[in-house]
């Protein structure tokens, strides 16, 4: 389980599956392991898996705010998802408006292919 002291997949385990709680995960669809192909579709995956355990965690949490543990877990994959989008966005380019990387030129998320054409 991931984090020692809770109940939880990896992020990626919880991302496949559509759900970061073993307890509350019911099998009722074929789970697919995702293979990325480049290191820019890796870093999206990448990206995605974190953000979905963040959303997850952000649920857990509007349910149980006062769980410290939790909350250090949410912040900890919240710091790590910013990390990877930003080294995804100096390599390839800025993901959504409101990116940091639109600061120079405010319309370049559409200068580059979208991710789904790579």
């Amino acid at each position: 389980m991931y984090n020692e002291n809770s109940n939880l997949f990896e992020p990626y385990q919880g991302f496949i599956r559509g759900n970061m709680f073993p307890n509350l995960f019911s099998p009722f669809k074929k789970i697919y392991e995702i293979k990325p192909m480049n290191e820019q579709a890796e870093l999206l995956t990448y990206i995605d898996m974190l953000d979905f355990a963040c959303i997850d965690l952000g649920l857990y949490l509007d349910v149980y705010p006062d769980n410290v543990q939790m909350i250090q877990l949410y912040n900890k994959l919240k710091n790590e998802k910013n990390e990877i989008r930003k080294q995804y966005e100096e390599s390839y380019g800025p993901l959504t408006l409101s990116s940091n990387a639109l600061q120079v030129s405010p319309w370049a998320w559409d200068d580059n292919p979208w991710p789904w054409e790579v």
